[in-house]
């Protein structure tokens, strides 16, 4: 339901977010904080960063198309979203928490 392209757009279009390659993916950071989220175009999926309970909460929403990545990673909130299923809406309410919470550190 979001291109790539789209998703780095809207992730881009937070204050202080920058873009940088990471491994096989595209990170999207708070300009000298941590990585909020990535992109991975091949498999036009992206990982976000949540607290464990806004992670629990989009999954709930929908567990097919957002789940926790599936190591120690997924363990400490990061999600994947699959980019061809999930709303834009969805998505740029789950970029919003993601990087707010990395704003507040």
């Amino acid at each position: 339901m979001i291109t790539s392209e789209s998703f780095s757009q809207l992730a881009l279009s937070l204050p202080g977010t920058e873009s940088a390659p990471h491994f096989d993916r595209t990170a999207f950071k708070v300009v000298k904080k941590r990585i909020f989220a990535t992109l991975h175009e091949k498999s036009k999926t992206a990982n976000l960063v949540l607290s464990l309970d806004e992670q629990r909460a989009f999954c709930e929403y929908d567990s097919v198309s957002i789940y926790p990545v599936p190591n120690k990673w997924g363990e400490k909130g990061w999600t994947t979203f699959d980019l061809q299923r999930v709303a834009k809406d969805v998505i740029f309410e789950a970029l919003n928490s993601a990087y707010s919470d990395v704003v507040k550190q």
